[in-house]
């Protein structure tokens, strides 16, 4: 008695997408960050004090956004 074994084809499973971001995320982020934006503006305009810290705070901040942003993307390569 002889046996025959079925050949069933294999499929390769697809290889693993990269996690998208999603848009809520990308809407509360983005409100986040005009409400700050705002609130430094207006902070700005009526306590003219403040303004010579809070430039400086806001250019170290955009400096390290700009990392973290690049850190992100190559991240996701």
């Amino acid at each position: 008695m002889s046996t025959t074994t079925d050949q069933q084809p294999q499929f390769q499973q697809p290889a693993p997408q990269s996690p998208s971001t999603d848009p809520v995320l990308l809407l509360v982020m983005g409100i986040v960050v005009v409400l700050v934006l705002g609130a430094t503006g207006y902070l700005c305009v009526v306590h003219r004090s403040l303004a010579g810290p809070i430039g400086a705070v806001g250019g170290v901040a955009s400096a390290l956004a700009a990392a973290f942003g690049v850190a992100l993307a190559l991240r996701r390569r």
